[in-house]
This record gives structure tokens, C-alpha cells and sequence, in this order.
């Protein structure tokens, strides 16, 4: 017992010091000196394996006998010691995670975790089904030797690009130049995000007392009584006001044209006395859609009453991220009211008509109440009645819709 004592004592003294090559020759010299019966003992004392042991026994003869250099001191062990990596066991290992993670490039894209979630468990799950021994921890820490790591979408893709594209974007710019020289009114139209209407989760954080955060529902369902928002903006370009419309009904051709009235009748004509035109920016598709038959129609209509031709600019295709109503309006409109909840339509109008910039936004906004139902067909008789006059370039983008009258 006093030898076991003896032991413990020098090794717990000692270990605190002591590498992992260190260790090993320690308490291979002592099972050494003890002989017969000295490795049993010394592994009671240390706790060490008696494999471990064994191996450092063989390695003290060694060196006695072939009177090998010693390692460096930054090493425990020899070249090609320890463990051997998974994938130098299994050469293939790598190719095959790699084949699972990315198989639309990398490998098979009828792979069953082209459709499933990639996580460390169902990767190891199915590098199993491979015939490579695979455990999630392992696989975790061959993705990160890989770079991998959790990620969201990003969005950056725009969809194929027109061959029109930059000289579509150099033509609104030159009518846009022109009509605001002539005194005449230019705005960018669009519609904001649909908006679910009550005491429901709204992105982002306002100013609280500690510990009191606003209580919301716990799931988004439509609430059949409020429904949703839907917010039409008119951007005034040449002097950064702005109108919305927040509609409850569907957001449709009828309910674009209606917004841009009311921004005229509000803010437009008493803005632009004089006017002899309007130049109308919009993208491509949505409710003020290139295509869309009600859009023009309405048009029209307001033409007429307005005794007013109406020019409209349509921007490219897959370029709705650079209508100057996204980063002039909308933007600091979900910056107003980041936090709040939006438990109402009078609500909704109330933050709109709030956001302001340091540049001097103004915006003044209101419900429509009016109902816009969908599923009206626009007749070929009807589109024959339209006074539209295209122009040379891409008259499916640009064009003018005179009064008929």
C-alpha cells in the first residue's frame, strides 16, 4: 500500500506538467521499475489504461534499444501516430459528404436529401446507407473543415436580364429629366407588402420598460374580421411627398389607378397647377403591370376626367428592386414601424402618415374602403376603344394614354 501511495503522489505532483507523450513515459518507468505485476499497479494509482501503459513501455525499450533520437518537445507523438483520420481510413468519405450537401453540382440530384432537411444526423444517416461509418458529431466536424455553416436565402437573383435592359433604364431617365424641366408631375408607383391586420408579431424592436414587451398572437392566421392591408404608394419624385392608399379589398388594377386619383386630387394638382401631363413609372408586372388590360382601361378613365394625358414608364423585367418608391418610401415606412403592431387599418394609416427622413419626406395616406373584385375580363372591343399612342422604343413599356375627348 505504501508503494500505491508512493505513486499517486509523485504522478498527481507531477501531471500538472506533463504532456501527453510525458505521461505516458512517466508511468511507463515506474510499471518498469516496479517489474512483474507494475503495470496493474501503477494503472491503480494513476488511472491511466493499462493499454496506455503497455504503450509507453514498448516505447522507453524501443528508444533503449535502437537509440532513437527523442521527439521534439512540441510533439507527444511520432510522424503518422495517433488515430488515423476518418477520411484517410475511408478515401471516398469526403467526396460523398460533399456529393449530399451540394447534390444538384456535387452528386446525385434524385438523392433523398435533395428534399429533406441536411442536418448532421440525416447526412450521417444516409453516408451509412453508403457503407461509410459515420456518426453525426463526425460529420458536424467535417462540415466545418469544409466551411460549411448554416445560412439563410440570400436574394441576388433577378431572373434572366432583357438585352434592353440598361437602355430601357436610359430612357425613363431622359423622359424623367424632360418632364420634370417642363414643371410637369413624374411619379414611381407600387404596392407594399400585404400586411396582416391585427395584434400580430411585426418585425423588429421598439422601446419597452425591461421585461414588458408588447403581447401578440402566438400564430398568423388571417383574422376574418380585419383581414389584410394592402398599401398602393405614390411617389412624387421631383419633390419627395408621398401618398398611400391602404385598401381592404384586393389589390388590383382598378385599385392602382384609384390611388394615383386620389393622390391628384390631394396632392398632385394643387402641387402642379399647370401641368400638361403626368409620366407614370411602375414595374412590370403586379397591379400596374406592362400587360395587364384592367390597368390601361383604368387609365383611361382618369385620362378622361383628368383632361389630361397620362405617360407611363415600365421598368424592366426582374428590376422591381430599383423603383424608386422601394428606397424613397417604402423602406422607411417598415422602419417607422418595426415593433408595432399593426391592430388596425387606421393604425396602419396613422404610422404611414408618420414616417418622415432627414431629406424631408412627407407622406399623407388613407383608407379606401372601395371594393375591388377580381376576375374581370378586360374585352378586345374594350382595348379598341383606348386613345393609346406607343411610343418607337419598346411601346409595350413606354406609351401614352391620351383623353379620349
Amino acid at each position: 500500500m505504501n508503494r500505491l501511495k508512493s505513486i499517486k503522489e509523485r504522478f498527481e505532483r507531477m501531471q500538472g506538467s506533463l504532456n501527453e507523450r510525458a505521461r505516458r513515459l512517466f508511468v511507463a518507468t515506474e510499471a518498469l521499475a516496479i517489474g512483474w505485476g507494475g503495470v496493474r499497479l501503477v494503472a491503480r494509482a494513476t488511472g491511466v489504461a493499462p493499454s496506455t501503459i503497455g504503450v509507453g513501455k514498448r516505447e522507453v525499450r524501443t528508444l533503449e534499444a535502437s537509440g532513437a533520437p527523442p521527439l521534439p518537445t512540441t510533439r507527444s507523438r511520432r510522424p503518422g501516430g495517433g488515430r488515423k483520420k476518418a477520411t484517410d481510413k475511408d478515401p471516398t468519405l469526403m467526396s460523398d459528404l460533399e456529393g449530399l450537401v451540394e447534390p444538384v453540382t456535387r452528386g446525385d440530384p434524385e438523392s433523398p436529401l435533395r428534399w429533406t432537411s441536411k442536418s448532421t444526423r440525416h447526412l450521417a444517416d444516409e453516408l451509412a446507407s453508403k457503407g461509410h461509418k459515420a456518426s453525426a458529431p463526425m460529420v458536424g466536424r467535417l462540415l466545418k473543415g469544409m466551411e460549411y455553416s448554416l445560412q439563410a436565402n440570400k436574394k441576388t437573383k433577378e431572373g434572366n436580364s432583357h438585352p434592353d435592359r440598361n437602355a430601357q433604364f436610359e430612357y425613363i431617365n431622359k423622359r424623367v429629366k424632360e418632364e420634370i424641366a417642363a414643371k410637369n408631375p413624374v411619379i414611381s408607383v407600387d404596392t407594399k407588402k400585404k400586411e396582416l391586420v391585427g395584434d400580430f408579431k411585426n418585425g423588429g424592436k421598439e422601446l419597452r420598460p425591461k421585461g414588458k414587451p408588447e403581447e401578440v398572437r402566438v400564430h398568423d392566421f388571417v383574422d376574418p374580421e380585419l383581414g389584410r392591408a394592402n398599401p398602393y404608394g405614390v411617389y412624387d419624385l421631383a419633390n419627395n411627398q408621398a401618398w398611400v392608399s391602404v385598401g381592404i379589398d384586393h389589390d388590383t388594377g382598378a385599385f392602382a389607378v384609384e390611388t394615383i386619383r386620389r393622390w391628384w386630387h390631394t396632392m398632385g394638382s394643387p402641387r402642379f397647377p399647370e401641368a400638361r401631363t403626368l409620366l407614370i413609372t411602375a414595374d412590370g408586372g403586379g397591379s400596374n403591370g406592362s400587360r395587364l388590360r384592367l390597368w390601361k382601361v383604368e387609365l383611361q378613365k382618369l385620362a378622361d376626367e383628368l383632361a389630361m394625358p397620362l405617360s407611363v414608364c415600365h421598368l424592366p423585367p426582374g428590376t422591381s428592386k430599383w423603383n424608386k418608391i422601394e428606397h424613397r418610401l417604402f423602406s422607411f415606412i417598415t422602419q417607422n414601424w418595426r415593433g408595432k403592431p399593426l391592430i388596425s387599418h387606421q393604425v396602419i394609416v396613422n404610422l404611414i402618415a408618420a414616417t418622415t427622413t432627414k431629406t424631408g419626406l412627407k407622406v399623407s395616406a388613407d383608407i379606401d374602403p372601395n371594393i375591388y373584385p377580381t376576375g374581370r375580363k378586360i374585352t378586345d372591343a374594350e382595348m379598341d376603344q383606348l386613345n393609346i399612342v406607343r411610343d418607337d422604343f419598346h411601346g409595350e413599356w413606354n406609351y401614352t394614354i391620351c383623353p379620349t375627348t
